[in-house]
């Protein structure tokens, strides 16, 4: 881990990630809660969740090919630019006593579209700047960063919203961006693009157009997973970990709302706990996947989260509510470092982007069903919610699990011209 540590532009990535984590953690959880007290509708949680995907249902078939060809760093310098300015706009409306409940949806659609740009990029990113053998370590630390931000914010939001609002909260997001971005602007100078190795004949690529050369850079990250069943598989177990754990807050704030009732401060503490969870986890999750192997990691991790979920609406008092949501972020936090661990090394650097909107857009995808059903179900009975979400989590521990062939190094494996 030192040689990680080591890495200047490294230590900028993931002190930028805290610090934006932080903003982001705090605005999601204000924001679900604001709606749930303006409407008293789980439905209308569900179409929070549901407005998160709307984008990338139309962004991801595509921003991969720009991920992959463009420089990564100022791709995340202007996605975090851009949704600083419309956090900024609806905190000032929050602040006048004048935003709406549609306003929050659009908010949340636009920040939504840089999230799902921004993930990828990220990853993609880390594999750039990290030597092969320390992937584990990086993707360690990336998530060390992402939920050491999501535990400050979920113990921090539930007991300051009563006290500075919705455009207190907003205003605190905008200016963790403005940080992050000044991060990403010391990782390093002028413009870097991951090199593309020679497999195109200069003589195609001169009869091309613009639009055939986006198409054929489309297809290659499709060709690189056929008849890669190991990956396939991995890429289905992070497409149903993604829309389950996206869909978690439809059922979260009336678990802490109509179960504990224990308002914004309960809603706070199970933010909390999934966040000191997944924390912590880093603290063991490396030793775990090299004991254990990443596919065995995510099998039983993904297993834990279907029990938990399924368990939490029917814990007697909030502690222990709390304490299976710390549970879950423990598992949340090994699986993730397991699935980018793997995705890493099997997936060429010049492929990151498109092979992982791949994924994404599979998740997205079910996170649109999963807020829609969860949503209405979690309406008539919270606890049938909980159960739908479990049960999206009990079947990628069977994806994980199931039988494949070996995986392909990332340097080994080349794409179909």
């Amino acid at each position: 881990m030192r040689a990680i540590l080591q890495k200047r532009a490294l230590r900028w990535v993931f002190a930028a990630n805290v610090i934006s984590m932080v903003g982001s953690g705090m605005n999601a959880a204000a924001v679900a809660w604001y709606i749930l007290q303006a409407t008293h509708s789980e439905i209308a949680l569900g179409m929070f969740a549901v407005f998160q995907t709307l984008p990338a249902m139309l962004m991801l078939p595509f921003t991969g090919v720009i991920i992959d060809r463009e420089d990564r760093r100022r791709l995340v310098m202007m996605l975090d630019a851009a949704r600083a300015i419309i956090i900024l706009t609806v905190s000032l409306l929050a602040f006048a006593g004048k935003a709406k409940v549609w306003e929050l949806y659009l908010m949340n659609t636009l920040v939504a579209a840089g999230f799902w740009m921004f993930w990828p990029t990220i990853t993609a990113l880390i594999q750039e700047l990290t030597p092969g053998e320390e992937f584990v370590h990086a993707n360690t630390f990336l998530l060390a960063g992402i939920q050491g931000g999501w535990l400050i914010a979920g113990s921090v939001v539930g007991f300051v919203y009563n006290h500075i609002g919705l455009g207190g909260v907003l205003l605190i997001d905008f200016s963790t961006y403005v940080v992050s971005f000044l991060c990403y602007f010391a990782v390093r100078k002028g413009r870097h693009v991951v090199p593309r190795p020679a497999e195109i004949r200069a003589d195609i690529l001169a009869a091309e157009t613009a639009l055939q050369r986006f198409g054929r850079e489309l297809r290659e990250g499709f060709h690189l997973l056929q008849g890669n069943r190991g990956l396939v598989m991995l890429g289905l177990s992070w497409a149903l970990f993604l829309g389950a754990m996206m869909t978690g807050v439809v059922v979260t704030p009336p678990l802490s709302d109509k179960v504990f009732h224990a308002g914004a401060v309960g809603y706070g503490w199970l933010n909390a706990g999934w966040g000191v969870g997944a924390f912590m986890s880093a603290l063991y999750a490396p030793r775990l996947i090299q004991k254990l192997g990443a596919r065995r990691s995510i099998a039983i991790s993904m297993g834990v989260l279907a029990l938990c979920m399924i368990a939490s609406p029917l814990a007697p008092v909030l502690a222990i509510a709390v304490l299976a949501y710390g549970v879950m972020g423990s598992g949340r936090g090994v699986s993730g470092i397991a699935m980018n661990t793997s995705i890493m090394e099997q997936v060429p650097p010049h492929l990151m982007g498109r092979v992982q909107n791949i994924f994404y857009f599979a998740g997205t995808a079910l996170q649109v069903l999963l807020g829609l059903l969860v949503g209405a179900v979690a309406q008539a009975n919270l606890v049938a919610g909980f159960a739908i979400i479990g049960l999206v989590y009990a079947v990628a521990c069977i994806s994980a699990c199931w039988p494949a062939a070996a995986a392909v190094p990332a340097d080994e494996a080349t794409p179909a011209d």
